[in-house]
């Protein structure tokens, strides 16, 4: 009796054993040991090669410190910052079993400027044509504006040094002023980095200067899907405040996301009129101070390529009532320049 019992006994062992066999092992826990280093490209370009270990993990996370997220199966991942800074950083080790260990470090990194495209405006004449095109039409295109746009160089010219966009009030064409907008649309467009304007602006109530930028779809997905980024505008019925603005859908017109700030003699003196772009966010300058950060996110249409526009509005729906003395005034323009 015992016999069998024993034999019974190392039969079920045995058939236990095999039917282990095939089975997945249980994971174990939680991933240890981890490290991270970063090494930052010498040549300031952004680019960060991060290498992150641990035993028992299968995956890393990493948050780049920017508002970016990457996941890396071995560890290794390369990334390019387009702005210099500080940025924490922070890697999470996971296992199979979906336990986790985490690690921070900080970062330092340098990415260096260059110029990518400028005007000086040193040629006199007519604005250069491989840079700049005109947008030609009355209404402002939906803002209720005043003025016909020309590419006259009695609304457009360069001379002394300085681009001269001059708003006249005379018939033209149905309306009741001229002016001009120029634009690099299918000329130059550029996605991230940043834009100078050096620029004396137009006085008189109802005058509506701006250095502005739209996405470079804008002819397949309109406006305001495409984006619209307002570098600098001004109401003569307001004189001396700046605005910096965003529009996209949902937020466009008079619904834009910006910022103002006052400054002094815009009309009398020459100030540079900026944002420094990237994937992070936009910020707006005047003379290198910054007034307004929008912050810039991967579902926004700020993350592609954009052109540039300079023009002189009259009246409509921002530039409000024109004085009735009002004969004409310039936006003077220095240059624009562009750095990745």
């Amino acid at each position: 009796m015992l016999n069998r019992i024993l034999i019974a006994g190392a039969a079920f062992l045995l058939m236990a054993a095999s039917c282990n066999k095939g089975e997945t092992p249980k994971p174990g826990g939680a991933p240890v040991n981890l490290a991270l280093s970063a090494t930052v490209a010498t040549d300031n370009s952004g680019n960060v090669s991060f290498r992150a270990t641990a035993t028992n993990a299968v995956s890393f996370d990493f948050d780049l410190g920017n508002g970016v997220f990457r996941t890396s199966l071995d560890g290794n991942l390369t990334y390019r910052y387009t702005a210099s800074g500080s940025y924490d950083i922070n890697v999470i080790a996971k296992s199979a079993g979906g336990q986790t260990t985490s690690i921070r470090k900080t970062i330092s990194v340098t990415v260096a400027r260059s110029l990518i495209w400028a005007d000086e405006f040193d040629s006199p004449g007519a604005p250069d044509p491989a840079k700049w095109g005109y947008d030609i039409g009355a209404g402002g295109w939906g803002n209720a504006e005043l003025q016909y746009y020309t590419n006259r160089l009695d609304n457009a010219e360069v001379s002394n040094g300085t681009l001269k966009i001059t708003a006249k009030r005379e018939a033209f064409s149905g309306s009741a002023f001229t002016s001009a907008r120029l634009l690099t649309r299918n000329k130059f467009s550029f996605q991230y980095g940043r834009v100078d304007a050096r620029a004396k602006l137009p006085v008189g109530a109802g005058t509506w200067p701006a250095i502005w930028m739209l996405g470079a779809n804008f002819g397949t997905v309109g406006w305001p899907a495409c984006g619209e980024i307002d570098i600098m505008e001004h109401r003569g019925n307001d004189p001396n405040r700046i605005h910096g603005t965003v529009h996209y859908t949902g937020n466009s017109g008079g619904g834009g996301i910006g910022g103002t700030t006052l400054s002094s003699n815009v009309s009398s003196t020459f100030r540079v009129y900026s944002i420094e772009w990237n994937d992070q966010a936009i910020k707006f300058m005047i003379d290198d101070v910054v007034y307004f950060t929008f912050p810039n996110l991967s579902t926004l249409p700020f993350n592609q390529p954009f052109f540039l526009i300079l023009n002189v509005a009259m009246g409509g729906n921002f530039g409000g009532t024109v004085d009735p003395a009002f004969s004409n005034s310039t936006m003077e323009i220095d240059y624009v320049r562009v750095y990745n």
